[in-house]
C-alpha cells in the first residue's frame, strides 16, 4: 500500500506575511523612484535643449544666413500648433528664421520639439546672461537666441545663452543643470552646484 505525500505550500498566515513584508518595501522604495523619474526628465530635457540649439546652430551653417532658436509654451504641451507663445520657463522649442508667436503650426517651420508631459516635475529658466565669470547665473529672462552664417552667437541683443533646469523642490537629491551657449557657438551641458569640485568636467 503507496503512501501519498502531501505537497505542503503556503499557509494564509505565511501569505499575508510575505505581502505585507513586500507593502513596506513598496513603500521605501517609492520615494526614490520618484526622484529617478523626475531627474530622468530633467536630463531629457536639458538633453534636448542641447539637441534643439546644436540644431539650431548647423541650420545657420548649412543655409549660411541668420537662424534663431526660440522657447515656446503651449497650449496643450505635446502639440507644436499655432497657440504657441515665446516663453523662458518652457523647454519647448522652434527653430525658424522668423519669430514663430502664433505660429508654431505652419509648414515654414524650419524645425520643433513639443516636450509635453516629458517635462512634468520639471522647473526650466532661460536667460540671457554676460557674466563670463560665474556660469551659474540665468541673468535677464530670455526665450530666444541667433546664430549667425558662421555658426557664431548673435550677441547683439540679448541672446538666450542660458537654461537652467531642476527639479520640483530645491533638494541634493535631484539634478541641477545649466545648458550654456558659448560665443563661438558651442552648447555644452554643466552642473552649476557649488558641491561640484572645480576639476570636476561637470561644473560650469
Amino acid at each position: 500500500m503507496r503512501h501519498m505525500h502531501r505537497v505542503r505550500g503556503f499557509t494564509l498566515i505565511e501569505l499575508v506575511v510575505t505581502m505585507a513584508v513586500l507593502a513596506v518595501g513598496l513603500l521605501v522604495a517609492l520615494p526614490s523612484i520618484g526622484v529617478w523619474l523626475d531627474n530622468t526628465r530633467i536630463r531629457s530635457a536639458a538633453d534636448g535643449l542641447q539637441a534643439g540649439l546644436q540644431a539650431a546652430r548647423m541650420e545657420a551653417v548649412r543655409r549660411n544666413q541668420s537662424v534663431s532658436f526660440y522657447l515656446v509654451s503651449l497650449t496643450n504641451g505635446s502639440t507644436m500648433d499655432n497657440s504657441c507663445a515665446l516663453s523662458s520657463t518652457s523647454g519647448s522649442w522652434v527653430i525658424n528664421t522668423t519669430s514663430p508667436a502664433g505660429k508654431c503650426g505652419n509648414a515654414s517651420i524650419l524645425g520643433s520639439r513639443a516636450i509635453g508631459s516629458s517635462s512634468s516635475g520639471v522647473k526650466i529658466s532661460a536667460g540671457s546672461s554676460s557674466n563670463t565669470s560665474d556660469k551659474t547665473v540665468v541673468g535677464t529672462a530670455a526665450t530666444t537666441t541667433t546664430f549667425d552664417g558662421l555658426g557664431r552667437l548673435d550677441t547683439t541683443s540679448s541672446p538666450l545663452n542660458r537654461v537652467r533646469i531642476t527639479g520640483p523642490k530645491t533638494d541634493t537629491t535631484y539634478l541641477d543643470l545649466m545648458v550654456i551657449v558659448e560665443t563661438g557657438g558651442g552648447v555644452r551641458i554643466c552642473d552649476p552646484r557649488s558641491s561640484i569640485q572645480t576639476n570636476d568636467p561637470r561644473k560650469c
